[in-house]
């Protein structure tokens, strides 16, 4: 894994209200939420390192997916990425806020330094996990993308090999 895109499958186990950063509180409904990202970088925030911070239960709060992923009954089960070195993320982004299902419930989550008019970077769905995963991957192949998907360890949260 060097550089790419990747999107975090993430559960909300509870209907809860959660500060996120400067963007404020909101309503994060129980189910499934995608967030979309990127690492471009060699080193620091290349893609392995940048999705291990994701996966790592200690850090400092600074991005909105931080404030996410640090909150009780959240956890990633599943990761989709795909190594390129052309800055994606918003196309991606863009791809799946135009899914079937794909609700924005906090507006600009993920999206400040967004290069395109994306409404977020996080999106909400209906449905169970598998047909989630099935249809972010889609979404990577329609932008000429071959996403690899990994599942959570969720006792360990680490990546499944």
């Amino acid at each position: 894994m060097t550089r790419g895109v990747y999107a975090l499958i993430i559960h909300n186990e509870k209907k809860q209200y959660l500060k996120i950063g400067k963007l404020g509180t909101y309503l994060f409904l129980k189910g499934y939420y995608v967030y979309v990202g990127s690492a471009l970088g060699k080193t620091a925030t290349n893609l392995e390192n940048r999705l291990n911070r994701h996966l790592s239960l200690t850090k400092k709060l600074f991005w909105h997916i931080d404030f996410l992923l640090n909150a009780n009954y959240i956890k990633i089960v599943a990761i989709i990425y795909a190594n390129t070195t052309e800055n994606l993320e918003c196309h991606l982004a863009s791809v799946i806020s135009q899914l079937k299902g794909a609700e924005i419930l906090v507006p600009g989550f993920g999206a400040s330094d967004c290069t395109g008019k994306c409404g977020a970077h996080l999106f909400y769905f209906m449905i169970e996990k598998d047909s989630l995963i099935n249809l972010i991957k889609t979404a990577f192949s329609e932008i000429n993308l071959n996403p690899i998907s990994k599942k959570i360890n969720s006792a360990h949260n680490e990546l499944i090999h």
